[in-house]
């Protein structure tokens, strides 16, 4: 059995990366290995079950129960060490002058709680949310980092379904209701039936969330102007799939779409 030696590689880059440069101290990039790893409690246990697995092996004392744990981690040891390899393979593009921002304590605090996160999150569509969010924020400072802790609090508290909401106003400034099912779903439910429900649950979440709001007029000062009050001759309340009221994404939420499903390091450097 091979893999549980494998997980020797997560120890090497944590090794290997965090070394002491010439001048005293660890590299930016040693620097982000470690506080990635140091937010994730079962790196160690992986680390030193593994040692002690090469130690049993040779003593003909490994179990069922070592190999099988080691296993399950192996997959996890390999995802964890793409997501670090690929985020610094990114930063390190940008040059010596974001040496300072990735050698910042306020970065890599956010680097730990991003890690943190990264690992609890069960699909891969919030992980890449992470990656590319602190790779971004590691590139620029066009957002704070108190903004960007927000950011990572949003990825961890919508679900996915809030994010193909997200999208669609993205994509589509203006965009009904009606038109957002439209183009997520093939056909259209009762009101009064469960998907309805869902289907308000989500615009209200990013609503009072503060990502999405409906259209509005803005005078030259930017003041949002009043909508004049209309009078509904309909005898029933407005549908969950309404196609008069228009979205769009909050300045809040532009920001949030441009750090987590934007290449803004790209961008950068073609600027």
């Amino acid at each position: 059995m091979n893999k549980p030696e494998n997980t020797d590689r997560i120890k090497e880059i944590y090794d290997g990366l965090s070394k002491i440069d010439e001048n005293g101290k660890k590299s930016r990039t040693g620097r982000f290995v470690v506080s990635a790893l140091s937010s994730i409690p079962w790196v160690g246990g992986v680390i030193a079950a593994s040692s002690a697995l090469h130690g049993e092996k040779e003593q003909g004392k490994v179990n069922a129960l070592q190999k099988l744990w080691l296993e399950e981690h192996h997959r996890k040891i390999e995802e964890l060490a793409f997501a670090i390899h690929e985020i610094t393979e990114k930063l390190n593009q940008t040059g010596t002058e974001n040496d300072e921002r990735l050698s910042n304590e306020d970065y890599l605090g956010l680097v730990r709680k991003g890690f943190k996160e990264w690992d609890n999150s069960e699909t891969q569509e919030k992980k890449q949310y992470i990656q590319r969010l602190l790779t971004n924020a590691g590139a620029t400072t066009l957002t704070t980092d108190d903004l960007i802790r927000l950011f990572i609090d949003w990825i961890s508290m919508y679900h996915e379904t809030h994010f193909m909401v997200i999208k669609e106003v993205y994509k589509n400034k203006g965009i009904t209701r009606g038109q957002i099912w439209q183009n997520l779903n093939a056909t259209q439910p009762r009101e009064d039936s469960v998907e309805a429900d869902l289907f308000k649950l989500l615009i209200r979440d990013l609503s009072m969330g503060g990502i999405i709001r409906q259209h509005r007029e803005t005078d030259y000062w930017g003041n949002y102007v009043k909508k004049p009050t209309k009078r509904s001759k309909s005898g029933v309340l407005k549908s969950a799939f309404d196609n008069e009221e228009q979205y769009e994404l909050t300045e809040l939420g532009s920001q949030f779409v441009h750090y987590t499903m934007e290449n803004v390091v790209t961008q950068i450097e073609n600027i």
